[in-house]
């Protein structure tokens, strides 16, 4: 357009400082400070790069960074896939795209605090565990009394596996009183009576389970006491030469009533009783935490990739859908087949963004993770934070690690690019 040279950089020159001073002289002046030690005083040369493939905490945050980079961005494009398919399908989809995106409105802090409570071990605090223990304990049995153990004065002693046998045989006629105590009697389940003397029950074997406690003390250990509570529900053996010959629950008074074959037999009072109760999956153990936090990623940035996946969506014609469907295709074929290649450039776009996205993440792991397992958790951009501004401050290894995200960074911003240059071709 006849526009003179120096005239153009004029108007560039603001541009090209700012580019220079924000962006080429920091990545310049990192390159140069990897190769110096901690402090800066001594050239150590490419050591740095070294110790990041040596240095086990260093090269758990590589590995931890590259599953990162493997399943959080497929996982999240293929969320934001569904979501994108069923918000086509129902009536309240704008109510539908409010919810899944809402998550992106919040900041990471904030996402951090809120799954930092979410996953905590206590299923009375924490809304996963409150779900697995509900679950769990829906078609699993738990424990009645957990932590109870036998008086003192009780003839029942440890018998392996939590369990707890008497040493002498009962007889029919004679009530057998099998005391338990570490419980406090406000802790009972639900809503306990007094405990009862069993009456003789002729040929049968009869006895009670109690607590052999009682508010404000008093009372005679190994008897059954006015306002001693009996144990509604446990589980009482009776068992002869190592087999289970008999068994019942005591009543709300704590008795129970065993049959004749119960007659010479030692009593049991079965691990089941005693055991913990199931508390959950310990998702913040050295085990889950990665998947864990990954799972917190996911529910941020679904809404992303779901608003962009819609919008190529929208744009996919619907006559190609319709004529797969005429041609005989069922529904998931015409999603497989039709579909999804047709919005395979939106979810590149989507996918490439994710994956420099997550090569830098750091607020969700550093919230997250509480510090015994911040270790196992630990990823590139952390490692890069803890190693130049925490403990040593050794800038030189904060600086290599800089490097090498951004090393890894570029293959999939050149992809990209790429990319972007064929799309304005056509």
């Amino acid at each position: 357009m006849g526009t003179r040279p120096w005239v153009a950089g004029l108007f560039l020159l603001p541009a090209l400082v700012l580019l220079g001073a924000l962006v080429v002289y920091p990545i310049g002046y990192s390159v140069w400070r990897s190769l110096y030690d901690a402090d800066g005083s001594s050239f150590v040369g490419m050591q740095n790069y070294g110790d990041i493939f040596t240095d086990d905490a260093t090269f758990t945050a590589v590995k931890n960074t590259a599953i990162w980079v493997a399943v959080a961005p497929a996982l999240v494009t293929g969320l934001g896939l569904i979501f994108a398919v069923l918000m086509e399908r129902v009536r309240w989809s704008t109510a539908f795209k409010m919810v899944i995106f809402m998550p992106m409105a919040i900041s990471m802090l904030a996402a951090g605090i809120i799954f930092r409570l979410v996953y905590e071990a206590d299923p009375d605090q924490g809304v996963a565990n409150a779900v697995v223990v509900g679950v769990h304990d829906t078609f699993a049995e738990s424990s009645v009394y957990p932590n109870a153990r036998p008086s003192p004065q009780s003839d029942l002693k440890a018998s392996g596996g939590g369990a707890f046998t008497t040493t002498d045989t009962v007889r029919a006629g004679v009530p057998a009183l099998l005391p338990l105590v570490g419980i406090a009697p406000n802790k009972l389940p639900g809503d306990p009576v007094d405990a009862m003397p069993a009456e003789s029950a002729g040929d049968e074997v009869s006895g009670t389970v109690w607590l052999d406690f009682r508010l404000g003390g008093g009372g005679e250990k190994g008897a059954i006491d006015a306002r001693e509570k009996g144990l509604s529900g446990i589980k009482v053996e009776a068992v002869k030469d190592g087999e289970v010959v008999a068994s019942a629950e005591a009543a709300d008074d704590g008795t129970f009533r065993l049959p004749t074959e119960a007659d010479g037999a030692q009593l049991r009072l079965p691990a089941s009783n005693f055991a913990a109760p199931y508390n959950g999956v310990d998702w913040l153990g050295p085990s889950l935490v990665t998947p864990a936090i990954i799972g917190a990623y996911a529910w941020m940035w679904a809404g992303f990739a779901m608003v962009l996946i819609a919008a190529g969506l929208a744009g996919v014609d619907r006559n190609l859908l319709e004529a797969a469907r005429v041609d005989g295709a069922n529904e998931w074929q015409v999603f497989r087949r039709v579909t999804v290649p047709l919005l395979m450039p939106v979810l590149v776009v989507v996918l490439i963004t994710l994956m420099i996205n997550v090569m830098k993440i750091f607020d969700l792991i550093f919230i997250i993770a509480p510090q015994p397992t911040q270790d196992e958790a630990n990823v590139l951009a952390l490692q890069l934070y803890n190693a130049a501004f925490t403990g040593s401050g050794d800038l030189g290894l904060g600086s290599a690690i800089g490097i090498v995200l951004l090393l890894l960074v570029m293959p999939v911003m050149i992809v990209n690019i790429r990319r972007l240059r064929r799309e304005r071709r056509r």
